[in-house]
């Protein structure tokens, strides 16, 4: 059995994982997601996306609504 990386300690996080993270649905993180793929906190890997957490949490501080 594999340990499991708490969530707070990622540094990329999948749709799902972010919209427990952040309280944000996974629908408005895609939105989001798609609208800022050339930003700095958006990964593709394929057809999946992965958000770098800390990165997300900076745009998220400057942001003053979603």
């Amino acid at each position: 059995m594999t340990a499991q990386v708490p969530i707070k300690d990622k540094f990329c996080l999948t749709i799902e994982e972010a919209a427990d993270y952040f309280n944000i649905g996974e629908k408005k993180l895609r939105k989001i997601v798609v609208e800022n793929l050339s930003s700095d906190f958006v990964i593709q890997n394929g057809v999946k996306y992965l958000i770098k957490r800390k990165r997300f949490e900076a745009f998220l501080d400057e942001t003053s609504a979603i």
